[in-house]
């Protein structure tokens, strides 16, 4: 039996691929204390422990948890058919805490278990905190990769797995470490917050604005006051059941529409009209646009405000006119919202074979964040390493298990041969999976998303993509303090 502290041989692996132990070691070292402009802690992180696996996994795979020396948990497997190739995952959310949730990247694991049951390795990271900061997810990602090579040997391939706000983390990762020989070949998001930070939540910076013009109580004219872009003042001791209670007061929309009164009903129709928003979601899109903002403005950007709703039209109420003359205006501070621009917005600038999956009727991440990227990857000259799938689902969380096997399988063929799929050759390999998984194959080759201006509204200038371009990029990372603190 191997030991958890002995490297794992690997049988597939050349001589010309393995490293020496010392230098392996002395390159981790490095390495893990230089993830481009996040620090990381110099001290040498514990080895790997081996851990019970997932249910799904049991007697499948061995697995290990640990925590690197910026305090991030994470976890791996290795199943017994290892193909040589591994799946870094990027999480989504972000959740909040001051401190890492040693459950967070356990429970990852068990959901994504299809990786690990199709013959990869899989390893993924729990953030070092909770709280916003996609450049330091990314470095903590790039730190579980590492990690795994040091354990158990270079894989022969690594492919990048982002989901949901993870999609954006994994975006960065490539971006930012994937040029980098032997880094990453090839990355899969899944239904993917890819507008980036500056521009991707205007339609929650939107419902802020819109629900407290028609409901008066997020704050109550009671309460102290504070500007809606901060989400909820810093010393407010506001709950998501008090959220809750408020958003049910307002709207009734978890009351049978029979149940609810004439106000609550029109409060309700004119919020979801105006803003796009489903009505299923509703109410976790106001928490992110409270507990999230507030975040992000108050623990992340000191206090500054990175949103704006300025010269935005509000239109398909009962009355656009009132509206529009009485909802709360606020401007961007510049520097707040270069330093979220620079921290989450992608480039497009990708080295590596891009694959998306999204579903079509994602109530969280709507599919035009995919019209986004395309159009970013398209704005660097990369649009020839990108290939975008879309389903006729109507979940945030997940997808089908036997598109998840599908999608892997085509972006490692693609990398292996050098072939490029097309979206139809995708939905066409998926049957062969759906008869180990019966998740089912819903694609629909022939969708394409409209402009995220379509369904967004744009603030003025917000309809060139990259939201951040290269240069713009390059000459940010010159300014001291520039971004997100980890």
């Amino acid at each position: 039996m191997t030991t958890p502290d002995a490297p794992t041989r690997v049988p597939w692996a050349s001589h010309r691929r393995r490293r020496p132990a010392v230098a392996a070691a002395v390159l981790a070292a490095v390495l893990l204390g230089t993830l481009g402009n996040v620090p990381a802690a110099h001290a040498r992180p514990a080895s790997p422990r081996e851990a019970a696996c997932p249910p799904d996994l049991a007697g499948k795979a061995r697995c290990y948890t640990g925590q690197d020396a910026n305090g991030a948990h994470y976890t791996m497997a290795v199943p017994a058919d290892w193909n040589g190739s591994l799946v870094v995952h990027a999480h989504g959310g972000p959740g909040l805490g001051d401190s890492s949730d040693p459950s967070r990247s356990t429970d990852d694991l068990e959901r994504w278990a299809v990786m690990v049951g199709e013959g990869y390795a899989w390893a993924g990271s729990a953030y070092r905190r909770g709280g916003y900061g996609a450049r330091m997810a990314a470095a903590d990602t790039e730190n579980v990769r590492r990690l795994f090579a040091q354990r158990f040997g270079r894989p022969e391939r690594t492919y990048l797995h982002g989901q949901s706000w993870g999609g954006n983390v994994a975006a960065k990762v490539a971006e930012t470490y994937g040029r980098r020989p032997g880094a990453y070949d090839g990355v899969l998001l899944t239904n993917g917050v890819l507008g980036g930070g500056s521009r991707g939540y205007d339609y929650r910076v939107d419902l802020r604005a819109v629900y407290q013009y028609y409901c008066h109580n997020h704050p109550r004219p009671t309460e102290p006051q504070y500007p809606l872009w901060q989400g909820l003042r810093p010393d407010s001791t506001m709950t998501t059941a008090g959220l809750r209670a408020r958003l049910q007061e307002c709207t009734g929309y978890a009351s049978e529409p029979e149940d609810r009164t004439g106000l609550q009903q029109r409060n309700l129709d004119d919020i979801l009209a105006v803003t796009r928003i489903p009505e299923r979601t509703l109410e976790s899109h106001l928490k992110f646009a409270t507990f999230t903002f507030r975040d992000i403005v108050t623990n992340r950007l000191g206090g500054r405000n990175p949103w704006s709703n300025r010269g935005v039209r509000y239109s398909g109420s009962h009355d656009d006119k009132a509206l529009n003359a009485g909802v709360e205006r606020f401007s961007a501070d510049p520097a707040a919202r270069r330093d979220l621009s620079y921290d989450s917005d992608l480039t497009g600038r990708v080295p590596l074979p891009v694959l998306t999956l999204h579903a079509i009727d994602d109530p969280t991440a709507f599919v035009e964040h995919e019209a986004a990227y395309r159009a970013a990857v398209r704005g660097a000259g990369r649009g020839g390493n990108l290939v975008q799938t879309f389903t006729k689902e109507a979940e945030h969380s997940s997808l089908s298990d036997s598109e998840y096997a599908n999608s892997i399988s085509a972006l490692d063929t693609w990398v292996r041969s050098g072939h490029k799929p097309t979206p139809r050759s995708i939905a066409a390999s998926c049957g062969a999976f759906d008869a180990t998984y019966g998740g089912g194959c819903l694609y629909d080759p022939g969708f394409q998303p409209a402009p995220y201006g379509s369904r967004v509204r744009p603030r003025p200038g917000g309809l060139g993509w990259p939201a951040m371009t290269a240069a713009q990029e390059r000459a940010w990372s010159r300014i001291d303090g520039v971004g997100i603190a980890p």
